[in-house]
């Protein structure tokens, strides 16, 4: 009987937005510490090559990122980084390099080579990707077992939301989306967020995204930022703090859900070929 491709049954969570500003790096951030906090080991990976900014919500500054990782000298365990002791781990990106933000398909095969050593050691590899519909978002994207999208209820995030749903679904044929409406007034407003953009995928898609929960408008945040702590740390009884708990929850069901399937699955699967 062959061994298993994923022994570990890691699960790799892509995180995506439509456009810039809807808190997709604060989520990422904060599910991952969620996480963690209930005993999983997590990689973190700042995988926005055009705007990296993890880093700098942790008070970081990494000696090395993405960019050293084609260096032949460099392995991924020398990049990475511990945000806390016990399996929380970071992996920062660098900010407007051309070649990480225009990769081809010969300098992701170098990138993942290294990194699908390591990737075996976590419960979850999160995935914080840039803003849009990039190549390199998207083929990312499409190698990741989940797709988690980050909506406002504003109603260029829902446009925008969509138009990534509809590029993943077309060219790459995925059909499974998580949706978390972040800034939510209530969480009645989050729900009927999630319902608009449903219903166009349901339309014009023939698919149904699921509801990942809802986060609150919370001053906790903006303050946890200027501190440069995850929100979990820094007010972990606020509402946006529950509401972040009850996605991370929703989230390792989903994993438990993937269990029988995850052991044949590559962490990240192979770089996928455009549908023409």
């Amino acid at each position: 009987m062959p061994e298993p491709t994923n022994p570990n049954n890691t699960l790799s969570v892509a995180i995506l937005s439509g456009k810039g500003g809807v808190g997709k790096t604060n989520l990422a951030l904060n599910l991952s510490y969620a996480l963690f906090r209930a005993k999983h080991r997590v990689l973190l990976m700042d995988f926005d090559v055009g705007l990296a900014n993890v880093d700098v919500l942790l008070g970081l500054s990494p000696d090395k990122n993405l960019q050293d990782l084609f260096r032949p000298e460099v392995e991924a365990d020398e990049v990475m980084l511990p945000i806390e002791s016990g399996g929380f781990d970071f992996l920062p990106a660098a900010s407007g390099v051309p070649e990480l933000l225009e990769m081809d398909d010969d300098m992701r095969e170098i990138l993942f080579a290294k990194l699908n050593h390591v990737f075996g050691n976590y419960d979850y590899v999160m995935l914080d990707l840039g803003a849009g519909i990039s190549q390199t978002v998207l083929s990312v994207a499409a190698m990741s077992h989940l797709h988690v999208l980050v909506v406002t209820p504003e109603p260029t995030s829902l446009t925008d939301s969509y138009a990534v749903i509809k590029v993943l679904h077309t060219q790459y044929g995925i059909n499974d989306f998580h949706i978390l409406v972040n800034q939510a007034e209530s969480a009645e407003d989050a729900r009927i967020t999630y319902a608009r953009l449903t219903a166009a995928c349901q339309r014009f898609l023939d698919i149904e995204p699921q509801f990942l929960g809802g986060v609150r408008t919370d001053p906790a945040l903006p303050d946890a930022v200027r501190h440069q702590v995850p929100l979990l740390r820094h007010a972990p009884g606020c509402p946006a703090a529950k509401d972040i708990l009850t996605a991370a929850v929703r989230l390792h069901r989903i994993r438990q859900d993937y269990s029988d399937t995850l052991p044949d699955l590559p962490v990240l699967g192979k770089i996928p070929k455009v549908r023409k």
